[in-house]
């Protein structure tokens, strides 16, 4: 499916980069014509008599033309999963699919169409890797419960990883990013794990990886490394989801989330401050990194996106300039962390955030999706972004009680049937398909009226 339009922008009125005035949109649905699907053999298979569909778009890059043909991989995220009830104190989530494999995929684009295939499931020496959590007691750790869709306890999985972005290594495999560790993921271009780099841990802590800053740990929930870029010196620089809630006090006034780089040839690591729009949320964890993608050594574009103060989605492109920006790791250590400073306090410390500068406002294009997760660069003047469609799934609740209308405001028994407030209730889940155009795999090419190189 494909439908272009340009958008001619009164500058006075939507300031974009430089001056610019138009921004051109070629819109695609993203199609899998080998059919593929996710199997799904559960509680409500008569809602999904074909399984799911394959959540692509968590992270995308550019690999190349051939003739008229763009040529983009994918990734997947964890896989199917729902909102669940809470498990005695714990937050759960509903795993509809718990042996999903996080997949690569390539996505074509020609003669109007944006297709995906050749699916390649991430797998190590010991098979393949599923999306299930963590143990507790490690780092990268969610203390999440992972449920079947009938509400049984599901194990977890020292090996589980939530993929949320993809760059090329430059020997033909890629990188990965996930939200769990946060962790970044060295893959070739079949698939298989080769080096995996995690928060360095410290006396007395566990991990399973090892090699970047001790402070990513303080990452919240699911809010890890959302988006991955491979600078064209060879660095990996990874973007944290939302700020980092150290000490569980920061999260909801730090000044900015953390970009990390790593050099893989000799594991030398930075840390940069990208400043969130702070004033647009209600609380600065309400802010989210889409995904990043590098134009030279030190500018990237970024995704920022989040529901502002008046419950808006704001989903943005800046590009950001870390020329001037502090190296954040010498502060680390030394004295209380940065998240716990304001403005003035990081100006009086010596810390100088990055520079960044609106590119694009996708919602005055006529965004509808909630989330961008994927962003490609094409050319100096042209970008690719995606959603991810979250494999079409979603949780309702039947027979919900008054005044308690989401999923997180139940609780689970032993059972496996719903409580309120210590009560029993008729209140059950189902899970659903959701709906046009948030289950769409929606990909659009901006043509920008200015080179950004």
């Amino acid at each position: 499916m494909r439908r272009k339009t340009l958008f001619l922008l009164l500058s006075a009125l939507f300031p974009l980069a430089a001056g610019a005035t138009e921004i051109e949109v070629a819109r695609y649905a993203v199609s899998f014509p080998a059919g593929e699907r996710v199997s799904y053999a559960g509680a409500f298979t008569s809602n999904f008599p074909q399984g799911l569909p394959v959540g692509v778009g968590s992270g995308l890059v550019f690999n190349g033309r051939q003739g008229n043909v763009l040529q983009l991989t994918t990734v997947t995220d964890r896989g199917p999963n729902a909102d669940a009830p809470t498990v005695g104190k714990q937050e759960a989530k509903i795993f509809a699919a718990p042996q999903f494999t996080p997949l690569l995929m390539d996505i074509r684009i020609s003669d109007g169409q944006a297709v995906a295939g050749n699916a390649r499931p991430l797998h190590d020496g010991q098979g393949p890797i599923v999306g299930l959590p963590l143990p507790a007691g490690l780092i990268g750790s969610t203390n999440e419960v992972a449920l079947n869709d009938r509400l049984q306890t599901l194990p977890s999985d020292k090996r589980g990883l939530d993929t949320e972005g993809i760059t090329p290594d430059g020997h033909g495999g890629y990188w990965l990013c996930d939200e769990y560790g946060p962790f970044l993921i060295h893959v070739d271009n079949k698939g298989k794990i080769l080096a995996k780099y995690g928060p360095q841990p410290q006396q007395g802590e566990q991990a399973i990886a090892a090699g970047l800053p001790n402070i990513l740990k303080w990452r919240q929930p699911n809010r890890g490394f959302e988006g991955i870029t491979r600078l064209p010196d060879g660095r990996i620089l990874a973007a944290v989801q939302s700020t980092l809630d150290v000490d569980g006090k920061t999260k909801n006034t730090a000044q900015f989330t953390r970009l990390v780089s790593v050099d893989p040839a000799s594991g030398k690591t930075a840390q940069y401050g990208y400043p969130i729009d702070i004033d647009s949320y209600k609380k600065a964890k309400d802010a989210k990194i889409g995904d990043i993608v590098a134009l030279d050594n030190q500018r990237i574009l970024l995704i920022e996106q989040g529901s502002d103060k008046n419950k808006q989605m704001i989903n943005k492109i800046y590009l950001v300039d870390l020329r001037q920006a502090s190296d954040l790791t010498a502060f680390d250590g030394q004295g209380k962390a940065l998240e716990y400073d304001d403005a003035k306090a990081l100006a009086r410390r010596g810390v100088q955030l990055a520079q960044k500068r609106e590119v694009a406002d996708l919602r005055k294009l006529g965004w509808q999706q909630e989330k961008v997760e994927g962003l490609a660069l094409i050319d100096p003047r042209t970008l690719a972004v995606i959603n991810d469609n979250d494999f079409g799934l979603q949780a309702r609740l039947v027979d919900a009680q008054p005044k308690a209308n989401k999923v997180g405001d139940y609780q689970r028994n032993a059972q496996g049937g719903l409580m309120l407030d210590g009560k029993v209730v008729p209140t059950r889940i189902e899970l659903l398909p959701l709906e046009k155009p948030q289950s769409l795999s929606e990909l659009w090419v901006l043509t920008l009226p200015q080179p950004l190189i």
